[in-house]
């Protein structure tokens, strides 16, 4: 680029004679410091010359800031001047431009060139002279504006400069195209790539990475200076905004929204053609399968009821509904699993998610599991079942419905109560209504002064004449405790478990009302006390005994 500096130096040290006007003294002090600095440089090397090549750029920078501000503002009187300074960076961007298309050419051999390890400075070099040489192309548009403010237009120079532009539009466009396609494959590449390969083909990715990410610095920039020439980009907007995915204000504009939905349309049209009658197959196979799927899990849980139901295996309820539960769902889940292979989707990482989505899962639904759990082990020791009055986890009532996470309780006072499996797993499990028999045990008391053998004969008459109470095994009636107030009788029947409290309401009932009749009495806790009266002479004695 040494070549491309002393060229801009020759131009820009061109000086205006002594003025008065501050801007024009600021251009010819920008000139000599680009003087200066260009002395400099000569006897530099390395990242030093780089440096001071860096300044010299700002410092023309700088200066076409203030020629900028002079057209503007410009007077008759400085008019030719500023014109003729308009002319010099003219002439210097045409010449800048000659020597950069030739060097883009030899930097294209050295690129083919070299080797491996050399290719990725030899692009870096590439890349700068392209990006400088878009630049020039429209710092020199701006130029042909400045003339046209200053009263010289240059129609015909305008004219090649915009066909220049559209011609670079479509070689930038292109590029970026093909090193995208590039990018993917030997992205595609350095995956599979062996061992001894892998070295070579990264800095191929590499550098097709730069050669994107430098066309599409190009391109953008191309795009902003066609759209000040009033030429269409939005193809090429549509082109950027697909390759980098980054929404910028360029969206915002009708021509490239309509250009991005047309070509989105086209290609769903285009896929939806080549694919339909593949994709209405797979659709219509996908739907076979889970109709047969539905089917068999129908058939399944019948199957499945028919054989949990039988005598034989004695299963309770609550696991006879979990095994036609679980039939049927593990059908489907595979007759599904098959469907989606069908249609072509890989199992593979499906499984694989679902494994440590479960190990995820795990961790986060502790308690969770630990109900399942508690559910399993309830299943199979069958502590209780449907319809059972148990007090289990603090809780009694009858067992409505039970599931692998909790168990559903309804209390004889209709509220429904759910309980946590562990809650119940980890505590005493009482189940009052297990068995077919039950014994009733109540305790009646009389009065010491009540007839012992009456009282018995009665108790005997009531238990016996009660329908619900069972001959076998035989009721047990007998004196059991001589209390601080009453005589205490322990009467036991036995009953079906279904007639438990019948027989309790009916027998406490009917002792009442017979021993009224009898007239034997019950005796409610009593305590009697026994007063001692003391003289006040035995009292006097007392005291003086104690003193």
């Amino acid at each position: 680029m040494r070549a491309l500096v002393l060229l801009m130096l020759f131009v820009s040290t061109l000086t205006f004679a002594q003025n008065s006007d501050p801007e024009l003294d600021k251009l010819n002090q920008l000139n000599t410091e680009i003087t200066e600095l260009q002395k400099e440089s000569v006897t530099m090397t390395g990242t030093s010359q780089d440096v001071v090549r860096l300044q010299l750029l700002n410092k023309n920078e700088q200066m076409r800031d203030v020629l900028s501000g002079l057209v503007a503002n410009h007077t008759e009187e400085d008019k030719d001047k500023i014109v003729g300074q308009v002319r010099q960076q003219i002439q210097f961007i045409g010449t800048a431009t000659t020597y950069l298309n030739k060097k883009i050419k030899d930097d294209e051999k050295k690129l083919d060139k070299a080797s491996n390890e050399e290719k990725l400075l030899a692009q870096k070099n590439l890349d700068e002279a392209r990006r400088f040489s878009v630049r020039l192309l429209g710092e020199q548009w701006q130029n042909y504006q400045w003339m046209k403010t200053l009263g010289l237009p240059q129609p015909k120079s305008e004219q090649r400069l915009m066909s220049e532009v559209e011609h670079q539009l479509e070689f930038m466009s292109a590029a970026l195209n093909f090193n995208s396609q590039q990018e993917d494959l030997l992205g595609k590449q350095l995956k599979s790539a062996a061992e001894s390969e892998k070295a070579s083909v990264q800095i191929m990715h590499i550098l097709a990475q730069r050669k994107v990410a430098s066309d599409t610095q190009s391109l953008t920039y191309l795009a902003g200076v066609a759209d000040k020439m009033g030429i269409d980009t939005s193809e090429y907007k549509q082109q950027l905004f697909e390759t980098t995915g980054n929404v910028t204000n360029d969206l915002l504009n009708t021509k490239v929204i309509w250009s991005i939905v047309s070509s989105w349309t086209h290609e769903l049209g285009s896929w939806v053609f080549a694919n339909a009658p593949q994709m209405l197959f797979k659709i219509l196979i996908f739907v076979l399968i889970i109709f047969l799927a539905r089917v068999l899990k129908n058939l399944t849980r019948k199957m499945v009821k028919r054989a949990v139901t039988s005598p034989n295996l004695k299963m309770s309820q609550l696991m006879q509904e979990f095994f036609i539960s679980m039939s049927g769902k593990g059908v489907f889940c595979i007759g599904l699993l098959i469907a989606l292979s069908q249609i072509g989707l890989d199992l593979t990482p499906i499984l694989t998610g679902f494994g440590v989505a479960g190990v995820i899962i795990g961790f986060a639904l502790q308690d969770t599991l630990s109900n399942f759990a508690s559910g399993m082990m309830l299943l199979i020791y069958r502590p209780f079942d449907v319809g059972d009055f148990v007090e289990a986890g603090s809780v009694s009532g009858k067992v409505s419905h039970m599931s692998l996470v909790n168990t559903t309780i309804k209390t004889f006072d209709n509220q429904i109560i759910i309980v946590p499996n562990s809650k119940i797993w980890g505590d005493i499990i009482k189940n009052v209504t297990h068995e077919r028999v039950r014994r009733v045990d109540m305790i009646f008391g009389i009065s010491y002064s009540d007839d012992i053998e009456l009282t018995e004969k009665v108790l005997h008459e009531i238990v016996e004449s009660h329908e619900s109470v069972l001959r076998s095994p035989e009721p047990t009636i007998k004196l059991h405790t001589l209390n601080s107030s009453s005589v205490d009788f322990i009467v036991r029947p036995w009953v079906k478990t279904e007639d438990y409290w019948d027989v309790y309401w009916d027998i406490t009932r009917e002792v009442k009302m017979r021993f009224d009749r009898e007239g034997i009495s019950i005796p409610f806790p009593q305590q009697d006390v026994h007063l001692h009266m003391v003289e006040k002479k035995d009292e006097a004695n007392m005291v003086s005994k104690q003193a």
